[in-house]
């Protein structure tokens, strides 16, 4: 059986860099929104108000190729941050849809300043990645809804 390993985690955790890691090691197909829209539109956080309609429309292209990779028995990593509750369960019900089960993996940088330094160094290289500042780092953080008590996750520490 297939399964869809969500990658969730705040900016800087190492989502990305585990994401990889993980579908190098599963022979899986990894999907970024990231990437997606960094090569797609070039985009960086001085249109953050903007930023909504493109990764809906990149996940919305996204999502019908992850799960034809789940019904043809492919493991596919999903580095799509999954902040909200919401989108966890929904990714959840669609991977069971697929015949596929899924894995929450929670990617944690516990050094705010570690996760930051991070995000700067992409800056300077922003390949596949979102430009951003210091502000929206710190602003992003109230919207992110960590995983539930009932949500089964495997915790990585970064």
């Amino acid at each position: 059986m297939a399964t869809a390993h969500l990658i969730y985690g705040y900016i800087g955790a190492g989502k990305t860099t585990y994401a990889q890691s993980l579908a190098e090691r599963l022979g899986a197909v990894r999907f970024s929104t990231d990437e997606w829209v960094a090569t797609l539109y070039d985009e960086d956080e001085s249109r953050i108000a903007d930023m909504a309609p493109l990764i809906r429309r990149v996940e919305t292209v996204m999502e019908p190729l992850w799960c034809r990779c789940l019904s043809l028995g492919v493991d596919v990593v999903l580095d799509l941050g999954f902040w909200a509750r919401s989108k966890r369960d929904t990714a959840r019900r669609l991977a069971e849809r697929c015949g596929a089960s899924s894995r929450l993996h929670h990617v944690r940088c516990r050094d705010r300043e570690v996760a930051w330094a991070r995000v700067e160094r992409r800056n300077h290289d922003p390949r596949g990645s979102i430009r951003m500042s210091r502000h929206t780092f710190d602003v992003l953080e109230a919207k992110v809804e960590p995983p539930g008590e009932d949500e089964d996750h495997v915790l990585i520490e970064t």
